[in-house]
C-alpha cells in the first residue's frame, strides 16, 4: 500500500498517511471549498488501511482551525479509526495552549469516540 501526501494550502491541511510506520497526519487549517471532494482521497485510503493494518496506528491531528463541514469528516474518519481491528489504536490531539475552544472540541471528540486520545498542549503550530 502506497503513503497518501497531501500537500498543505492556504485553505486545506498537509495530510501525510505513512502505511509502514503507521503514522496518520492531518495538519493545518482546514476550510476547503468543498470539504467532501477534498478528504475523498483520505477517507478512501483509511479504509483500505482498515483491512491491512499495521501493529500499531497513531492518527495525529494538529489543526489550526477548521470549519463544521470539516468536523463531520472528523467524525466520520474517527469512525473509520475506531473500527480497524488489528491495530493498537491512539488518537493525538493537539491543540495550542491558549486555544480553549480546539481544546473542548478535542475533548468532545474524546467523548465520542471509544479508542485511547491524548490532548496535548503546545505552545504554538
Amino acid at each position: 500500500m502506497e503513503n497518501l501526501k497531501i500537500d498543505k494550502t492556504v485553505k486545506t491541511p498537509r495530510v501525510f498517511f505513512d502505511y509502514n510506520s503507521g503514522e496518520l497526519s492531518i495538519e493545518g487549517i482546514s476550510i476547503p471549498e468543498n470539504t467532501t471532494e477534498f478528504y475523498k482521497d483520505v477517507m478512501a485510503w483509511l479504509k483500505e488501511y482498515a483491512e491491512n493494518s499495521q501493529a500499531k496506528t497513531v492518527l495525529i491531528l494538529k489543526l489550526e482551525y477548521f470549519n463544521t463541514s470539516t468536523s463531520v469528516v472528523l467524525l466520520n474518519i474517527f469512525k473509520v479509526f475506531s473500527e480497524i481491528k488489528a491495530s493498537d489504536l491512539l488518537v493525538k490531539w493537539y491543540f495550542e495552549e491558549d486555544d480553549v475552544e480546539m481544546e473542548e472540541v478535542g475533548e468532545d471528540y474524546m467523548n465520542i469516540i471509544k479508542v485511547p486520545f491524548e490532548l496535548i498542549s503546545i505552545e504554538s503550530f
